[in-house]
């Protein structure tokens, strides 16, 4: 079946989307559109020119007879501070606040459309960085984890704090929370991740860092190597954090029970663009 431009272009740059980061032969689109390939790089060339005046990403051409295009998610800042600023509002919203001084976020880890958006600015942040796995912890980093993995098309990996028959043999570690200072246990299934994965950490709250530093260590019983860490928020107030680097999309600066009021601010994401 013989496909016009219009029609190769708009199913061209879905399937890219579907794809990221894997690398496509041009024979692969020769083939699927009954076109030369010629005809296909020329295609090829207005998609990238629209992803990237778009801010939505890229497409990374690689030479030779195996060669072909990679797609890399890459959200411009134009993009990306609306967003966070939006984010921000949202969380700042006094109506969130929980006895304790703790924040209700369950709304905003259950909207997809949130989620997603997060998703794709954080992956953004990692596009270039070598990623075998996203980690996470059980339960609501989850939906975050997944937003980000989708976008760098890569598995999760779900650690939890108590075993479960269905996963098989697991390994299993203590670790001090860093925030209440107690010692507590994760576990991850043995079959859940091979050796020597490279594997970025997300997660949805981060106070002192003590889970992360739980999840880290669970790292080197896989022989793994930390790629990143990322966090949808950060409690700023924290006087001695565990984890020194780190991407997060929001700050907490203080929250006053008191007066019902929560302060936040854009967090370290856009650090990552330097004059």
């Amino acid at each position: 079946m013989k496909f016009r431009r219009s029609e190769r272009l708009i199913d061209m740059t879905n399937y890219l989307l579907d794809h990221p980061r894997q690398l496509v032969p041009l024979t692969y689109f020769a083939e699927r559109y009954d076109s030369a390939k010629s005809s296909i790089s020329e295609d090829l060339a207005i998609v990238k020119e629209t992803f990237e005046q778009r801010g939505i990403g890229t497409l990374q051409t690689v030479p030779g007879a195996a060669g072909g295009v990679k797609f890399f998610v890459k959200v411009s800042r134009e993009k990306a501070e609306p967003f966070v600023e939006e984010l921000c509002q949202l969380i700042a919203n006094p109506e969130r606040l929980l006895p304790g001084g703790y924040l209700y976020l369950t709304d905003i880890l259950g909207d997809p459309q949130i989620v997603q958006k997060a998703g794709r600015i954080i992956a953004s942040a990692y596009a270039d960085t070598k990623i075998d796995v996203v980690m996470t912890v059980a339960t609501k980093g989850i939906p975050l984890a997944y937003a980000v993995a989708s976008q760098l098309n890569v598995p999760v990996v779900i650690v939890r704090r108590d075993s479960k028959v269905t996963e098989g043999p697991t390994v299993s570690i203590n670790y001090v929370s860093g925030s209440a200072k107690r010692i507590q246990t994760m576990v991850l299934s043995k079959k859940s991740m091979r050796q020597d994965s490279r594997v970025l950490i997300v997660d949805d709250f981060m106070k002192a860092g003590g889970t992360v530093m739980g999840m880290i260590s669970m790292l080197e019983e896989f022989n793994s190597e930390l790629a990143g860490i990322a966090v949808l928020v950060e409690d700023e107030k924290i006087q001695e954090r565990l984890v020194d680097e780190y991407l997060s999309l929001v700050q907490l600066s203080d929250v006053d029970v008191k007066e019902k009021r929560i302060s936040v601010q854009a967090g370290n994401y856009f650090n990552i663009w330097r004059d």
